[in-house]
């Protein structure tokens, strides 16, 4: 029996986002690029730039590498690209999966780093992928059944920051997958590389079975910066590596 894929175009689970009494949250839009932030103070404008200036660094891109767009597999990039572009490929050579699996993981560290002196504090989420920066201790939940709700979390010390926290899934949202298992969160430094770790990994998983071979796939990993890794299928559930879980 086929798996339930689960879109929600509102993004739902935004809504349980806690916020300390210092701290604002706000969404920006732009085409396909749909981001909810935390930070200090309202910087809508200056993550709207932000935005608009990384989308305008991969549309150039495009057009000079087309293949960056739409391959599957890692595509080569001379070395004085933007760095953007060059830590996408890096992080999609790492993975053995295309640029654009890395694409939202980089927009999202990308606005983050751009807001980051005007907030000492600052997380933005984009589809599902996060990055990082906090002065406090933060939990993050994880989201493998929509209909349920998150019963099960990650908790990340303050000292630990900046950090990605990326997830792929074979059945929530639109993004490629060429897996179907619930869901494959990969913690570690840098967002381009967690965003394509997590479609590697997910990619994987194609029943309870294959957790393991996703768990030691990810160990294989850590040599790129991969620091921890959760995995379910269903009831099956396996975690490894640099990851306190925590009921929520």
């Amino acid at each position: 029996m086929s798996k339930k894929i689960h879109t929600d175009h509102t993004r739902g689970y935004r809504e349980n986002i806690a916020l300390s009494e210092n701290e604002k949250s706000f969404q920006v839009i732009v085409e396909q690029t749909d981001l909810f932030i935390v930070a200090e103070k309202d910087l809508s404008e200056l993550t709207l730039d932000a935005v608009h200036e990384v989308r305008g660094i991969l549309q150039a891109h495009f057009v000079l590498n087309p293949a960056f767009a739409t391959s599957l597999v890692p595509v080569p990039v001379p070395d004085d690209v933007h760095p953007v572009i060059k830590a996408m490929a890096d992080g999609a050579q790492a993975c053995g999966v295309g640029p654009m699996a890395a694409v939202a993981g980089a927009v999202a560290q990308f606005v983050a780093e751009t807001l980051l002196p005007y907030s000492s504090n600052v997380i933005v989420e984009n589809g599902g992928d996060i990055y990082m920066h906090s002065t406090r201790s933060r939990r993050i939940g994880l989201l493998s059944e929509p209909g349920s709700g998150t019963r099960i979390g990650l908790a990340v010390e303050a000292g630990e920051f900046p950090l990605s926290i990326c997830s792929s899934s074979g059945t929530i949202g639109h993004s490629l997958s060429l897996g179907n298992g619930d869901l494959v969160t990969v913690r570690a430094k840098d967002g381009r590389f967690a965003d394509a770790a997590a479609t590697a990994l997910a990619n994987l998983l194609k029943s309870p079975a294959d957790v393991p071979v996703v768990i030691e796939k990810a160990r294989e990993l850590t040599k790129h910066g991969l620091e921890g890794v959760f995995v379910q299928y269903d009831s099956k559930i396996g975690a490894w590596g640099k990851l306190e879980l925590i009921a929520l």
